[in-house]
């Protein structure tokens, strides 16, 4: 569907109460055979904004396709709004895509967010593709800490509904959770499984960690696209 800007906070609100009703939480369709990472760049106090999405295989992990874009934030940077900023900027590398991804992990939230419209539920259901979101920071919700081993697990609520809207996941022992929340035709389990299977000795997971590295570096300078 036709990705909408919206000019203020209320128009935002207003487009996200819109878009909740379009959520899907459902299990994948088939096994997926690539996972692409979807992330952002941009300098300090700058609205250039610099978008990668890397597909990967799987189970090996190995580069299939990587792409580049360029665009200008138009949205101010407003906490809990920040797909807006960000989306318009990443659609430019999906259009790039000749490889059609089976799941998407975004650095951002699913919908572990007030409004349940966190980035990879609203471009999730934009471009009609499984998504789910791998955070470092939490956004919205109440959990307990995971155990400090890897594959531990906290099940993250919404603090007035108690509603299940993501889970902090430990992807290495002893250092901090990710926040791992459904976005679109995708479960919880499905998005910590896939979480667990692609985080390989670092807490990034693979897909977001490749796609953070290539867009910093085409920001620089050291890719050209």
């Amino acid at each position: 569907m036709e990705f909408q800007l919206a000019k203020d906070v209320a128009e935002a609100t207003r487009i996200q109460n819109e878009l909740h009703g379009k959520i899907r939480i459902e299990p994948l369709k088939k096994e997926p055979k690539t996972i692409a990472g979807a992330d952002i760049s941009y300098n300090r106090f700058s609205d250039d904004f610099f978008a990668c999405v890397v597909v990967l295989s799987l189970p090996e992990l190995e580069i299939v396709e990587a792409v580049f874009a360029k665009g200008i934030a138009t949205f101010p940077y407003v906490p809990g709004y920040l797909s807006f900023r960000e989306i318009p900027t990443l659609l430019k590398a999906f259009e790039k895509l000749k490889t059609k991804p089976d799941v998407v992990m975004a650095d951002g939230q699913g919908i572990a967010h007030p409004r349940r419209l966190g980035i990879a539920t609203h471009l999730g259901i934009t471009l009609d593709l499984p998504m789910f979101g791998c955070a470092k920071h939490k956004l919205f919700g109440v959990g307990r800490a995971p155990l400090a081993t890897r594959g531990s697990v906290s099940l993250l609520h919404d603090p007035k509904t108690d509603e299940t809207i993501g889970a902090l996941v430990r992807t290495k022992d002893n250092v901090a959770p990710v926040i791992i929340s459904p976005g679109h035709k995708i479960t919880l389990e499905e998005s910590i499984e896939l979480t667990l299977r692609t985080a390989k000795g670092y807490r990034i997971p693979e897909p977001t960690r490749r796609a953070h590295e290539l867009v910093n570096k085409f920001r620089r300078g050291e890719i050209y696209a």
